[in-house]
This record gives C-alpha cells, sequence and structure tokens, in this order.
C-alpha cells in the first residue's frame, strides 16, 4: 500500500476536514513511498522511534505526533534526535489527535465504552464545533462495580472522586487531558464523568454537583484507539501492524 493512499483512507475515515486541532492530522514526516510494516502508539518519542528501525517497521502510526501549533521546538536536544531518526531512516510518521479521541467506533472514548460494557454511544463534549468523547448508557450498575471495571480494564491507578448516586445510568468519556469538560457533563446531568486527567478544581466540583468523576490516566485512556485503527488497517489491508506499548504514568 502506498503511504498517500493510507493517509488519505485515513484521513476520510476519521473526517479529520472537520476538526480544528492544536496541530496537524495525518502525515507529518515523509518517509518511503510504500507502506510495509506499520507500527501504532500513543505517543512518538526517540524511544518508539528505535523501537519502531529495530522491528525493521517503514511506518509509525500515533496518537500524539511531533508537531504542535503551540510549539516552536529547536532543532536541538530531543526533539533534533526525533527527526534525525525519522528522516535518516526513511519512515514516515502519521499521527491523528482529536479525530481519534472522538471517533464513535475507533475513537479512545469509544473504545473505553466497549470495554466498560456500555451501550448506545452518542457524541459528547463539544470543542470548537466538534465533540470530543461520548455519553453512554450503563443500565443502572452500582457505582462499586463501575470502579471494578475501571480499574480492572483502563488503570487500576485511577483516581475517584466518588461523589455521584449509587446506580449510575449516564457516563461521559474523554480520554486524554478532558478535565475542563466536567461542567460539560454536569449540564449534560450525567452521573460519572471519566477522562485522563484531574486538575485542583475538579474536586470541590464533582462534590457539589454530586456527579463521580474519575481520572484513569492520559496514556492510559489513550492507549485503545490507536489499536483498534491499527488492528482495522491490518485487517482491512491485510497490513502487518504492531502495537508498541510505552506506558506513561500520567
Amino acid at each position: 500500500m502506498q503511504c498517500d493512499e493510507l493517509v488519505k483512507y485515513l484521513d476520510e475515515l476519521l473526517e479529520t476536514a472537520g476538526f480544528s486541532d492544536y496541530g496537524p492530522n495525518g502525515l507529518q514526516v515523509e518517509g518511503c513511498l510504500a507502506v510495509k510494516k506499520v507500527v501504532t502508539a500513543v505517543s512518538a518519542s526517540v524511544e518508539l522511534f528505535e523501537k519502531a528501525i529495530g522491528m525493521h517497521a517503514n511506518t509509525i502510526l500515533v496518537h500524539h505526533g511531533i508537531i504542535w501549533n503551540h510549539e516552536r521546538p529547536l532543532y536541538q536536544g530531543g526533539y533534533k534526535q526525533r527527526v534525525k531518526l525519522l528522516l535518516e531512516n526513511n519512515l514516515n510518521l502519521i499521527a491523528y489527535h482529536l479525530p481519534l479521541d472522538a471517533h464513535l467506533q475507533f475513537g479512545n472514548a469509544a473504545q473505553i465504552a466497549v470495554r466498560l460494557g456500555l451501550r448506545n454511544r452518542e457524541p459528547f463534549g463539544e470543542h470548537k464545533g466538534n465533540f470530543l468523547g461520548v455519553q453512554a448508557y450503563a443500565g443502572g450498575i452500582t457505582h462499586a462495580e463501575m470502579e471494578q471495571r475501571i480499574r480492572s480494564e483502563i488503570n487500576r491507578d485511577a483516581l475517584f472522586f466518588p461523589y455521584g448516586p449509587e446506580r449510575i445510568e449516564r457516563i461521559g468519556i474523554i480520554s486524554g487531558g478532558g478535565q475542563k469538560e466536567t461542567n460539560q457533563a454536569v449540564l449534560a446531568g450525567l452521573d460519572m464523568y471519566i477522562t485522563g486527567e484531574a486538575s485542583e478544581f475538579v474536586m470541590h466540583l464533582a462534590q457539589e454537583e454530586r456527579i463521580h468523576f474519575v481520572a484513569a490516566g492520559h496514556y492510559a485512556t489513550e492507549r485503545f484507539g490507536i489499536q483498534a485503527l491499527g488492528d482495522h488497517l491490518a485487517e482491512t489491508f491485510q497490513l502487518d501492524v504492531t502495537f508498541i506499548d510505552i506506558p506513561n504514568p500520567v
């Protein structure tokens, strides 16, 4: 498969044209024309690139790339090493950020909902005209049982502010750094809100608004979308795709 064909397919699948994002989605660094072996991962890093080279991959597909609108990095230190590894080894770097958070099938939030046994997924969490995650139904499960599911399926070290009802019907999910969207969960009347990170204000907000808040880890909540997308590519195009797990406690 040609790299431009792969990028075109992913752009259309994830509907990237409709997103106002923090950096470019799609191809970030051009390498070889033909895609032979793909590695997927959450975040671009020197460690990831070295592992990909060791596996003889020529295309890297990630959630967090190396180009961001808010950064103007100098080509020195770690950033220089990242670019050097990509260029010297003729590696393609492809990245999808918010579109991979939000997609109702392959998105991080949607995949978390599947793992937690939730049903009837709908878009949730409006941001600059786009939705960032999903809301879904838990069927009246107790909050203790849902906590156990989250610790088992997502992150055993997840942080809980358990101030919502005893039984949970509707849950909102936005992976990564979605703590600012807690207010949207409150306004939507949700019983629980799951995201990756917590800020200081969240505990009191959850307590006062009687909602369960869960910070299950930025990395931990963003592993699943890229894996599902890689599995889809492997099945659809018979590509050789391998997920590389580089855990991050944040």
